[in-house]
């Protein structure tokens, strides 16, 4: 025996290195047709570390001091942010990788839960891995939320400012609520620190734990497949293994080397030639120091809250209270993680769905893009309109889901894994296609 076998056995006995690698990877086994689709899971745990380790590094020099330097009109927090593009050894790269990875984050996450989505990943057994997925979009839209006040700059301080007042619109508890999360009656050097302090330590602690009892959670019940069929119901009488899976390593762990690489192709693209992304990952206004007495003509959040922002403003005041916008806003994100007891379909995959689901989610889809648009441009008569229309079709993909899912059309699952046809292929571009037509069109009418 080698002395690395010997070393190996010797942390064995101490700690479950190689019977975690097993039961994790090695030996656990994944249905064997899997597609593309299933690149954006592993995507989103890159994405994460990348933010973890450009974070530590930022961290080194940023300075959460919403103070004015004596003599200007600059904070020491935004002087701090420009210290670290000007003048730290490699400080531009990792500060624009880190914006960028912001928005990437949810760019690979969003692609992974509307994967779940249409091929039914929320379904029996895996319920639980769905909220925990949930929650994990949650803590993330806080995370990025925290994290978007530190540059101090006009938008970041004018974001937070009208953020944090709608709290203020809950009945009882929504003045204290909001002195209470800002720790001052305004967004002052207080709530820099604050945020600070969340951003850093407190928010990526809850979402490291919930991103792990995301993986528990799957691994115990098991991957899902773009057909929705069962694997574990049948396995070879000898080894017990499913026969229409693979393991995890080295298969997909290879596999996924292709999505690695094509994502950070795009990655470094945006970094070294378009890091503000046309001012949608880094807005411009952004890049002016914080001035309370001087509000912005436009204040919008990142892209990525757009949706939801574009649902608080369709919903009307009432009795000049936000409160009922506010609760709109919240439950968009809330009926997500209702989803596996809203669908009563009695099929999985959207390859198996009547044509009243591919319609709802086409429409889902258009509904949810048009908001996001929306949500960045200034309010008018005719968008307030549109966004109410639009927010009606957002909630009324998950209201009317018991209903058309169960009054649907289903075509007969195969009782084993099957590989996409070329028929199945072009109707889902077809679909794709009329969404980004129809997204376009809307986008040049708005």
């Amino acid at each position: 025996m080698s002395k690395a076998q010997q070393l190996m056995n010797w942390v064995d006995d101490r700690f479950p290195v190689t019977a975690t690698w097993k039961a994790q990877m090695s030996e656990y086994y994944a249905p064997k047709n899997f597609n593309f689709w299933y690149f954006f899971g592993s995507l989103a745990l890159l994405v994460l570390v990348i933010q973890i380790v450009t974070g530590i590094f930022l961290t080194m020099n940023y300075k959460p001091d919403g103070s004015l330097i004596p003599g200007t009109s600059i904070s020491v927090a935004f002087n701090s942010v420009e210290y670290i593009m000007r003048d730290v050894a490699g400080g531009w790269i990792i500060r624009y990788m880190h914006s960028t990875g912001a928005s990437m984050f949810f760019v690979v996450v969003y692609l992974h839960m509307f994967r779940g989505l249409i091929y039914g990943s929320f379904q029996r057994p895996r319920e639980l891995v769905w909220v925990f997925g949930s929650l994990v979009f949650l803590c993330l839209m806080a995370e990025a939320f925290l994290g978007y006040l530190l540059p101090w700059g006009q938008m970041s301080f004018w974001g937070a400012q009208v953020i944090v007042n709608l709290f203020s619109s809950i009945p009882l508890i929504g003045p204290d609520l909001s002195t209470f999360i800002r720790g001052d009656f305004v967004v002052s050097d207080v709530t820099l620190n604050r945020f600070f302090a969340l951003h850093v330590i407190a928010v990526p602690l809850v979402l490291l734990a919930l991103v792990v009892a995301h993986l528990i959670a799957l691994h115990e019940v098991g991957s899902n497949n773009p057909d929705g069929v069962d694997i574990k119901k049948h396995k070879d009488p000898k080894t017990g293994i499913p026969l229409d899976s693979v393991p995890m390593h080295p298969h997909y762990t290879v596999k996924d080397i292709v999505g690695v690489v094509v994502f950070l192709i795009v990655f470094s693209t945006i970094v070294f030639f378009k890091p503000n992304m046309f001012g949608y990952f880094l807005e411009d206004n952004n890049f002016i120091p914080a001035d309370p007495l001087k509000t912005p003509p436009h204040i919008a959040p990142v892209w990525y809250f757009t949706p939801f922002y574009a649902i608080l403003r369709a919903v009307p005041s009432f009795l000049g209270s936000q409160v009922w916008g506010v609760l709109a806003m919240g439950a968009a994100v809330v009926v997500i993680a209702l989803l596996p007891w809203l669908d009563r379909a009695p099929v999985k995959s959207i390859r198996y769905r009547g044509p009243v689901f591919k319609v709802a989610i086409v429409l889902f889809l258009i509904a949810f893009i048009g908001l996001g648009i929306l949500g960045t441009l200034p309010p008018t008569d005719i968008r307030t309109l549109v966004s109410r229309i639009l927010s009606f079709v957002y909630f009324g993909f998950f209201i009317g889901m018991p209903f058309y899912t169960k009054a649907d059309s289903y075509k007969p699952v195969p009782d084993r894994t099957t590989n996409a046809t070329t028929e199945q292929k072009v109707r889902f571009f077809i679909y794709v296609a009329i969404t980004l037509v129809l997204t376009a069109l809307f986008a040049k009418v708005i």
